[in-house]
């Protein structure tokens, strides 16, 4: 094999990985890293773009200092998040980020046309407030003239490989978080489109993961240096890239993408919509390899990041291990939060807003960081607990384990508090998960494997997996 580059936006950071096979086990090489954070402008929570761009730019230039021949790069972030276009092909204002708040208003001006209930039987997908759909309909009442003027919506890793390739195309995965797709068959729901009262010829030809967005234009070669190289749309939803990594056992096991968010679900052959899964609060999600996901988003470990963060500007330093440490102190507090409770989405103060959450609720004060911490890990498990339960109604049948992968895993003391709540045995690793499943969707893409079975066999023969009972 050649070498194959990925790009993997994260909630905090963005990384430029290039594999490698020696030996049929997977080499990763870091070649560049730097800040993905969002910012305030004004009172808006928007994406850097410009800066993001240039650093993928500075990423491809170290690449090309390698003198190896790149096969192939792939881009994956979160998903719901998109730019606009105008006709002329400008990006007309900024990229918003899925926790400003001007979501909810979003929220409300749908229900005026189509019930939740109804949104989620023609697409499946939970109607969470983030959804690209909220989004837009916010956009109409707060960026109307921004909306007026759009010739097309490219979703963040879609907007990333058109300023490489020129090329306008939608990502199957990253696409199907937007909820304005029709899940079965794969395609736009423009019916639902109208019905919104969105303009249908923003949205562009849908490719499945594998597919090719185009190649590096002259300027793009020239800038940094590199050849004629295919841009491949990955998973390009990151977390579709890291179920796709992800060692499933069997049909019997659960994944669990662990990071900033907690992605808990099963991969099937095809979606559940119906009104169990929509009061239960599922979605299903685009996977690679014609599969769907049925999962939850629960607000994963974003929560203990900006509990950190707080703890460091306001009282001492501290790092993830001392928050652990002092989590075991106090593992039998009963503090605990609703970890998708809306006043913990885009808080500047998670201290705070841990302390007004436990006591608008009758809990007391929690006051040591052990018990502010205690607060979100039973948090977290308890999401855990009863979404397996929710699983396991839904299926019919008992869920044997859990495969978590992702960043998470590094949280050893999570590992075990959720192997412990769910009463499951859990099975960690490997942690670049995202990452990998975008180069498996390389090697797919130009022939140098086959399915994704033969790749999860590459990776779980190259990377260690710890084992939880």
């Amino acid at each position: 094999m050649g070498i194959f580059l990925a790009f993997d936006f994260g909630a905090s950071s963005g990384r430029a990985i290039i594999s490698k096979i020696i030996n049929n086990k997977v080499v990763l090489d870091e070649i560049h890293r730097f800040p993905n954070e969002p910012v305030f402008l004004g009172d808006k929570y928007v994406w850097d773009f410009p800066r993001l761009l240039n650093e993928m730019k500075i990423a491809l230039r170290k690449a090309a200092l390698l003198n190896e021949e790149i096969e192939g790069i792939g881009i994956d972030t979160w998903g719901v998040d998109y730019g606009l276009l105008d006709k002329d092909n400008n990006l007309i204002g900024m990229t918003m980020h899925y926790r400003d708040k001007r979501n909810y208003n979003g929220v409300e001006e749908t229900k005026k046309i189509i019930s939740l209930e109804e949104l989620f039987l023609r697409t499946g997908i939970s109607p969470n407030t983030f959804n690209t759909c909220f989004q837009l309909a916010s956009d109409k009442i707060m960026r109307p003239d921004i909306l007026k003027n759009s010739d097309s919506l490219l979703f963040m890793p879609d907007l990333f490989a058109y300023y490489l390739t020129g090329e306008k195309k939608n990502e199957f995965t990253i696409s199907s978080t937007s909820g304005l797709l029709n899940m079965k068959e794969r395609s736009w729901d423009y019916e639902l489109i109208e019905k919104l009262d969105i303009n249908k010829d923003i949205f562009n030809e849908i490719i499945e993961p594998g597919e090719i967005y185009g190649y590096l234009t002259e300027d793009i070669m020239e800038e940094t240096g590199l050849g004629k190289i295919p841009v491949i749309a990955v998973g390009s939803h990151d977390t579709a890239s890291a179920v796709a990594a992800t060692p499933i056992l069997n049909k019997n096991y659960a994944f669990l993408s662990s990071g900033t968010w907690s992605l808990l679900g099963i991969e099937l052959d095809s979606p559940i919509i119906n009104k169990k899964t929509f009061n239960y609060g599922f979605t299903n999600e685009g996977g690679v390899s014609n599969k769907i996901r049925l999962l939850k988003n629960i607000n994963g470990l974003w929560l203990i990041q900006q509990l950190k963060k707080t703890w460091c500007e306001l009282k001492e330093e501290i790092d993830f291990p001392d928050i652990i440490r002092e989590a075991r102190k106090n593992e039998n507090c009963k503090f605990i939060v609703d970890t998708n409770d809306e006043s913990l989405m885009n808080t500047k103060n998670m201290i705070k807003s841990i302390k007004e959450y436990c006591i608008k609720h009758g809990q007391g004060e929690p006051k040591s960081l052990g018990e502010l911490a205690m607060a979100v890990y039973n948090g977290l498990t308890n999401e855990y607990s009863e979404a397996i339960r929710e699983i396991e109604d839904v299926l019919g049948y008992k869920i044997e384990g859990i495969n978590i992968v992702g960043g998470g895993i590094k949280d050893s003391y999570l590992c075990e508090l959720t192997s412990k709540r769910t009463a499951k045995k859990v099975i960690a690793g490997p942690v670049e998960a995202a990452v990998l499943g975008n180069m498996i969707l390389q090697w797919i893409s130009v022939k140098k494997i086959l399915s994704v079975e033969e790749g999860r066999n590459i990776i779980l023969n190259s990377f260690k997996t710890e084992c939880y009972l």
